[in-house]
């Protein structure tokens, strides 16, 4: 699982799209109160009805379904025409009403009886009126009484029944749908959970996986016709439908018929059901943004935030504290005071964002290279072992003229501010805060050590994600030579990565004109890190066929540019002791369990490409081969020469493995379905027994039963 490859890009694309979605993120490039900054922000009508889903479910749960229903009357009026649903909502506001306890909320509850739920019971449904009736023993029975003919009316776990259906009612009348990213996640990790228990093995991610999918799932939004009569839908849809989110055949049908028979709007209703725990997966994409450049990593990895405080008052408060505790002479830059002889500062930086008035300390060291006192110890002496970290932290200088430019146009993460989850007064990221006035000597002083070890942390990122940056430019000669500034030893424990940058550097400059150049290159490099891998000269000599034909043009447009820049970032990550996001380890996870589930099955999933989850499968070989065999195609074809060409750089579904055929390919559906259905047999078994009878279910059926 671990070794399964992504399309990283392809993830940045949908959690960027989920993080802009859903609010978490706003542009750096500009002030939140722009104009332009006000046109990105998401005011779509699906995240507002997002915001009015959640509004009306935190109400229903906390038992106010006075405000739910008002709110439902101002926004989705057509919900309540559903006499259905309105009768549930005025029964457990009826119980709301006298679980207050007083004499008022009798009074109301009595009212409520008289003038909403009476009327409501009598064209409701069939069974409403009973359900009336039973109800009023509500004002015999005590709330407290478990023995009482109507303990699970008093449950409360009644509000978080009717809460989900509403929910799911809400979701699918304003299609306000989750992000695709959600949806997607919730998709992959059910398929891995089911390909674990089918196989019984355990799966690596399941303390993630536990954290971030919920058990419980919002009850259906089911349908008003009749569940007796014969449903109008494909068979093979609604055993897709069932088999892909765990469905029997009768609540597929019911799903279909609430759809309105849209197959992809009933998986849709059915993926958002689904519960998801938002504060985690908010934490997994945080991490992978910073990781991955998306973000900026100085306001997220801030590790504290202060109360708003002046800066002449922190000032004041930190000066005395931190000179004295740490021995040495820094003196606190402000104004126009000098620096001290060790040259650092503490800078004071002011978040600049609508949701947050707070401070975030700094610390600065614009000239020394920075290390943490750990870090020195645990260098081994054995510089060239796996474990060994660069003694120099510090960014290269051409290294960091192109990481601050992409620190530019880096995200601002915001987090979720919606004015129905958190107060103004409420820290967003839940971290708690500091007030440095209340702290002792000591603890201030283990605050700026930790401050120091965070900025060597910040360095750390900024380090990797400059060569990712340098990388994806095609710049291979300035990311070896940036690399070999940090970490001599780097290319010698990752010689693949060398190669690869070479084969840019040598395409890039056999595109340019300079042949002699290029050949430099790949007699300097090329050809002695071929000689000590043979898996290495088959690529080697694909790579000199660019010299019968160069096309700088092509070169630049067809270089897998992206998925080397990654490979490096993940490669220089570990070097640096920075450890992948956890959402990368879900990811390769989940990715092989459904490329094996779907194996199982001998099936396709019809709908990967509806979650994008083929283009995260779609990745690029991360040798520059295939490149030059395009190139070279046309002139192989003139009758040039005859040249042996490597396959595709498409990876397959499962990396390995020649891509799959659909059963579709080898039977006909309908006929597998049959053959499953009389024969109660999986899937597989059902596709076995055609391949024996030429595909004929009649034969097997009778061959069975004979």
């Amino acid at each position: 699982m671990d070794s399964t490859p992504v399309n990283w890009e392809a993830l940045d694309r949908l959690v960027i799209e989920f993080a802009k979605s859903e609010n978490l993120i706003e542009e750096s490039s500009s002030p939140p109160s722009s104009p332009s900054s006000s046109s990105q922000s998401p005011s779509s009508s699906s995240y507002q009805s997002r915001l009015l889903i959640r509004q009306i479910r935190r109400s229903l749960e906390s038992g106010d379904i006075s405000s739910a229903l008002d709110l439902l009357h101002l926004r989705a009026p057509a919900i309540l025409d559903d006499h259905r649903l309105l009768f549930r909502l005025q029964k457990q506001k009826f119980i709301e009403l006298l679980r207050r306890g007083t004499t008022e909320g009798r009074e109301l509850a009595i009212n409520c009886l008289r003038t909403a739920l009476a009327p409501c019971a009598l064209d409701a449904y069939p069974e409403a009126y009973e359900e009336f009736k039973h109800i009023l023993l509500a004002l015999v029975y005590d709330k407290d009484d478990r023995n009482s003919p109507i303990a699970n009316e008093w449950a409360e776990k009644q509000r978080s029944e009717i809460a989900g259906l509403v929910s799911s009612i809400l979701r699918a009348h304003l299609h306000a749908y989750d992000p695709l990213f959600s949806m997607s996640l919730r998709y992959l990790i059910s398929v891995h959970k089911a390909f674990c228990f089918r196989q019984e093995i355990s799966s690596p991610i399941s303390d993630l996986t536990q954290r971030l999918l919920l058990e419980e799932r919002d009850p259906p939004a089911t349908p008003q016709e009749s569940l007796y009569e014969a449903p109008p839908f494909d068979e093979v849809d609604i055993q897709a439908l069932a088999h892909a989110v765990e469905l029997t055949r009768q609540k597929a049908v019911d799903s279909l018929r609430f759809a309105k028979g849209d197959l992809f709007q009933a998986f849709q209703n059915e993926l958002c059901r689904m519960r998801l725990n938002i504060s985690t997966i908010d934490e997994l994409v945080r991490e992978y943004c910073i990781y991955r450049g998306i973000v900026d990593p100085a306001i997220s990895s801030a590790g504290c935030r202060l109360q708003p405080l002046s800066k002449d008052s922190m000032v004041n408060q930190l000066e005395p504290l931190c000179c004295s505790s740490r021995n040495c002479n820094h003196e606190v830059e402000c104004g126009n005071s000098k620096n001290s002889d060790c040259e650092s500062s503490i800078s004071y930086t002011h978040l600049e964002t609508s949701e947050l008035s707070t401070a975030t300390i700094i610390i600065q060291d614009r000239d020394a290279e920075l290390q943490s006192p750990c870090e020195m110890a645990n260098i081994p002496e054995d510089c060239s072992s796996g474990s060994h970290q660069p003694k120099s932290l510090k960014v290269p200088q051409k290294n960091r003229s192109h990481a601050a430019s992409g620190r530019n146009r880096r995200k601002r993460w915001r987090g979720r501010s919606d004015e129905f989850e958190f107060p103004n007064d409420v820290p967003l990221d839940g971290s708690n805060q500091l007030e440095y006035g209340k702290m002792t000597s000591k603890e201030v002083s283990e605050k700026c050590c930790s401050l120091d070890v965070m900025h060597n942390w910040e360095d750390k990122y900024e380090i990797a994600l400059g060569m990712k940056e340098l990388a994806s430019r095609g710049m291979a000669a300035e990311v070896v030579e940036e690399v070999n500034a940090v970490d001599p030893y780097f290319f010698g424990q990752n010689p693949i990565l060398l190669f690869q940058l070479k084969q840019v550097e040598f395409l890039t400059l056999v595109g340019s004109g300079d042949y002699s150049g290029a050949l430099k290159v790949a007699c300097a490099h090329l050809g002695p890190l071929a000689a000590n891998d043979p898996a290495l000269l088959k690529p080697l000599k694909e790579t000199l066929l660019a010299l019968i034909k160069p096309d700088e043009e092509a070169l630049k447009k067809d270089f897998p540019l992206n998925a080397l820049a990654s490979s490096l970032q993940v490669a220089i990550g570990r070097r640096l002791g920075i450890e992948e996001p956890q959402l990368m380890k879900i990811l390769r996870a989940t990715l092989y369990s459904h490329n094996e589930w779907f194996k199982l099955h001998m099936c396709k999933d019809r709908f990967e490409s509806l979650l994008k989850i083929d283009s995260l499968k779609e990745v690029v070989a991360p040798l520059l081969t295939d490149v030059v065999s395009r190139l070279n195609a046309s002139t192989c074809a003139q009758g040039s020469s005859q040249i042996t060409m490597s396959s595709s750089s498409r990876v397959t579904e499962d990396g390995n493995s020649p891509t799959q055929v659909s059963s579709r390919d080898l039977h006909d559906e309908n006929a597998i379905l049959k053959v499953m259905e009389f024969l109660a047999l999986p899937r597989a078994d059902a596709i076995h027994l055609l391949a024996q009878y030429s595909g004929d279910a009649e034969t097997v059926i009778q061959q069975i039963f004979a």
